[in-house]
């Protein structure tokens, strides 16, 4: 026990290191008059469309004789970034009027190409001394009286950079339709780009140069809205407190009176309810292997997400520092994989399982499983249109080692110490050998219905939350209020347990004694309403199209919604054996 006590402090050291250490340059950022900047090209792609994005060279523009990759991080390489030199040279508080970039002759094919770019609203994105700048190839301007459409390639670039002493603070790109070329016909075109740079100095400190990026998520109307989702959620909390409330001191108080009483008339013998079916509502729930998987991989999933809330809190995940949260959800998840095998194997063994070695090995795939099929298709899509979301070969065996060396091993070592923790299932009341017959039931209180109702609260807890996030995971905007997000996910949780507890207790009023599965369904089901969101949000909330940010978007939404529904699943399971445990422990169990 203190072997792994000390390896989880040791682990947890690691963690640390990589995640707050994750987008590190080593650069002091402190620059000398006419020293070199770096400035790096990134990616180009069509603007409503953030997860189709290509290498900045794919597209015939200006290039150095010999670009050289920048040497990247994992999370960055998962982010899709690929960066490498840029042809601009922008020396620290060096102005240029207008320099020429290169003169080039573009073929029918090149054209065609831009044109195309110039069509779907390409943008670039670059780092200036890891600041992130974007601009837009070209312009289509239509004729709105001929309906002709002509399509404008920008060719003079002009940077505006502000500095404070030795340090870069802030860096703008400007356009001019004015300065452009006409790329609409099939025709061979003669282009110079150019570019001019401005320096101006400003009296913003370093430290705070970063929060331009993240004003808009903290403007006035923006903030009133969150506050009225977590307001609109605290009264959802409420409600169903005060709701469980009358529950547990009025309805429970009456039925442990009736419960307690020795001397029970006839009438009161054929009477129904609760405690008529003690005898097996802890009876263990069919296929036992797959729920504990569900359970140890839905606590993992747990931890992961209270985990990554604590960074983004104290701050480790400012925006665009690039594929720190990736990072961190890859060192993590495989850090707190001993955390899925201890609370799997510990309660298979509880639920009187023989098999330990199987439901570890489920556990390890049930979530991994889905999640690495999903990226193997959405890999190899990537790959055929050529993107920067497809992975190198590099960083893919870097994953799987980690999932060999890391993953696997902390799997193991708490599926060995939960089977020696000899933990017994704690149950106030005996089982009886054979199963009490379920009395028919309206279709109301069948699986579906009570999924429907139990997703539909928490859901709404949420819902207003949601579209900030989409806006974020899957447009260009910047969500970086986590302490409301994070109260908005308490708020989650708590919801969801009340729910659960409600319809379980609802469920045991009519004799159904069969609450285990029901429990994980009803709690997991906010899953299922987040992923209907996702197709509203993708029809009538965004631009996206393509065959390949349609199958991003719902691939990985898919395995995001299927995370949800085993984390929130454990919450309500967990939340209804307590209270389960609870009731019938304060009555005579004969």
């Amino acid at each position: 026990m203190v072997r792994v006590e000390m390896c989880a402090a040791v682990l947890g050291v690691v963690v640390l290191a990589c995640v707050l250490g994750a987008g590190a340059d080593g650069s002091d950022h402190k620059y000398k008059e006419g020293d070199y900047v770096p400035l790096y090209a990134n990616k180009v792609g069509p603007f409503h469309n953030p997860s189709e994005t290509y290498r900045y060279y794919d597209l015939p523009f200006c290039a150095p004789e010999h670009p050289k990759d920048k040497r990247e991080a994992l999370g960055e390489v998962l982010n899709g970034d690929r960066l490498v030199d840029a042809p601009y040279e922008l020396s620290f508080k060096e102005d240029r009027n207008s320099k020429v970039l290169c003169k080039k002759t573009l073929s029918k094919e090149q054209v065609a190409k831009l044109r195309d770019a110039v069509a779907k609203d390409y943008y670039f994105q670059m780092y200036y001394d890891d600041l992130p700048l974007w601009g837009f190839l070209g312009k289509l301007d239509k004729d709105k009286e001929q309906g002709d459409a002509k399509y404008l390639l920008f060719k003079h670039i002009h940077f505006d950079i502000m500095y404070n002493d030795d340090r870069v603070i802030e860096i703008n790109v400007q356009t001019d339709p004015n300065v452009s070329v006409d790329i609409t016909e099939d025709k061979e075109v003669e282009v110079e780009f150019s570019y001019s740079v401005t320096w101006k100095k400003t009296d913003i400190p370093f430290e705070k140069r970063m929060e331009k990026y993240s004003k808009s998520s903290s403007m006035p109307q923006h903030l009133e809205i969150h506050w009225f989702s977590i307001i609109n959620s605290c009264v959802t909390v409420l409600l169903l407190t005060g709701f469980l409330a009358t529950i547990l001191m009025r309805v429970l108080k009456n039925d442990f009176i009736k419960y307690s009483h020795e001397d029970d008339s006839l009438e009161d013998q054929e009477e129904t309810g609760w405690k008529y079916i003690h005898g097996d509502i802890f009876r263990f729930p069919p296929q036992k292997s797959l729920f504990a998987a569900i359970v140890g991989s839905g606590t993992q999933l747990l931890a992961l997400a209270i985990f990554i809330f604590l960074l983004a809190i104290v701050g480790v995940f400012y925006p665009y520092n690039r594929g720190a949260l990736f990072t961190a959800l890859v060192v993590i998840y495989a850090l707190t994989s001993g955390i899925a095998g201890y609370t799997a194997t510990s309660f298979y063994l509880q639920l009187e399982g023989t098999n330990w070695v199987r439901n570890l090995i489920l556990t390890g795939c049930l979530f991994c499983g889905p999640l690495f099929l999903t990226f193997c298709f959405l890999n190899t899509v990537a790959i055929v249109y050529s993107a920067t979301a497809a992975l190198p070969f590099g960083t893919i065996v870097v994953i799987i080692l980690i999932w060999v060396l890391v993953t696997s091993p902390l799997l193991v070592l708490g599926g060995i110490a939960g089977k020696n923790s000899n933990t017994e299932f704690q149950a106030p009341c005996r089982t009886t050998k054979y199963p009490r017959e379920i009395p028919p039931l309206p279709w109301y209180r069948s699986t579906i219905p009570q999924m429907a109702m139990a997703g539909f609260l928490p859901f709404s807890a949420i819902y207003i939350e949601l579209y900030y996030i989409f806006a974020s995971i899957w447009g260009h905007k910047i969500y970086t209020i986590y302490s409301i997000l994070f109260i908005v996910f308490i708020i989650l949780i708590i919801v969801t347990a009340f729910v659960t507890v409600a319809l379980t207790y609802f469920q045991l009023a009519v004799e159904d004694h069969e609450w285990w599965w029901r429990s994980i369904l009803c709690g997991g089901s906010t899953g299922i309403f987040i992923f209907f969101y996702c197709i509203y949000y993708y029809h009538a909330r965004s631009d996206m199209s393509g065959f390949m940010q349609t199958s991003f978007f719902f691939g990985y939404m898919t395995c995001v919604c299927y995370g949800f529904f085993l984390m929130l699943g454990t919450v309500g399971f967990r939340a209804s054996l307590l209270f389960v445990r609870h009731i019938y422990r304060s009555i005579k169990c004969e």
